[in-house]
């Protein structure tokens, strides 16, 4: 099984080779990690938008093939809308624009990189792996501040290159 997780943090996936260990990967029970769907499910450029228990959530597959994980609920307007938002690219960092009131967050962080003239709030970002075609998520509870490290440190490498 070949393990890639984007770590939220860094933006750049790992990769866990078949031979590497992986304790509590993303299919061991308990884990914390929920499969969300197939990475065919996931239109390029585009959102989808998931329920996992009472949580939505907003996933995003990049042109290059990562996947991103955020808080449907844009913190701004407090509407479930993200997963519709304009993905996009800012000097390299991966976005979504809000199609509310037009906020870019960066995807890695869910730092606001574009505040309309408002106080700069964040959307929480959560760890995404993906398994043998499978997209799984774990979920961060609460707010957490852009930049923080909210990756599984057990499984987040961002030196092992791209996750695709």
């Amino acid at each position: 099984m070949t393990l890639m997780q984007t770590t939220p943090d860094a933006g750049t996936p790992a990769v866990t080779p078949r031979s590497a260990p992986a304790p509590a990967g993303p299919a061991a029970p308990g884990s914390g990690w929920t499969r969300v769907c197939r990475v065919d499910d996931l239109l390029v450029e585009r959102g989808a938008a998931a329920l996992l228990g009472d949580r939505q959530i907003a996933l995003f597959r990049t042109f290059d093939g990562r996947i991103f994980a955020t808080d449907q609920i844009d913190p701004f307007s407090g509407a479930a809308v993200l997963s519709r938002g304009i993905v996009g690219d800012r000097g390299g960092v991966p976005t979504v624009a809000s199609p509310m009131y037009k906020q870019v967050f960066d995807l890695r962080t869910g730092a606001c990189l574009d505040t309309q003239g408002k106080e700069p709030l964040t959307v929480t970002v959560h760890p995404v792996a993906v398994a043998e075609g499978a997209v799984f998520v774990k979920l961060v509870t609460g707010s957490v501040p852009a930049g923080s490290a909210h990756a599984d440190p057990a499984h987040a490498d961002p030196a092992e290159g791209d996750a695709r």
